[in-house]
């Protein structure tokens, strides 16, 4: 998990995706620094009161989408690809018992959607909880991997403090 009060400088890194183990697409050149501040948003959107009772479907800004990263240069066909993150509102109907009306419910959920060089697309629908684990392990792996590809400490504020924005104290 990142930290609030660490201060850092934000990091880039480039998604490789991966269908069972074969490579599926290059996708998101620069997205790192993206990603962390995606990370802690969904993770404050969790933790505040608001519109929606249950926390899982609890998402950050107003808008449908969280994200979209694409193949990095329109000549990259060998590594072309998508990922991309919408919020949708999904309605289900809720049969009253006895005399009481039915209802609608709706909830709140991240659509993940991946699609490869091949035109084959994969999907993930995720709660917020669910998303903020999967954002959290993209920049975890990020982390770890720019911290001994650069050769800095583990813990180096350049690498955990990525994206944060120093606070007075």
């Amino acid at each position: 998990m990142l930290s609030r009060d660490s201060v850092g400088m934000p990091y880039e890194i480039t998604l490789a995706l991966r269908r069972n183990g074969a490579p599926y697409g290059v996708v998101g050149e620069r997205c790192g620094w993206f990603l962390a501040r995606l990370a802690r948003g969904v993770a404050a959107a969790r933790g505040e009161a608001g519109d929606w009772r249950d926390p899982d479907d609890r998402f950050p800004g107003p808008g449908e989408e969280l994200f979209t990263f694409r193949y990095r240069a329109r000549t990259d066909i060998v590594g072309s690809g998508e990922l991309r993150c919408q919020v949708r509102t999904i309605p289900s109907w809720q049969p009253g018992a006895g005399r009481e009306p039915g209802k609608w419910r709706l909830t709140r959920r991240a659509f993940v959607e991946a699609w490869g060089s091949s035109g084959v697309g994969l999907r993930a629908v995720l709660t917020s909880g669910q998303l903020a684990a999967f954002l959290n392990g993209l920049v975890a792996e990020a982390e770890d991997r720019l911290g001994t590809c650069f050769g800095m400490e583990r813990n180096s504020n350049l690498i955990k403090g990525a994206g944060t924005v120093a606070r007075p104290r």
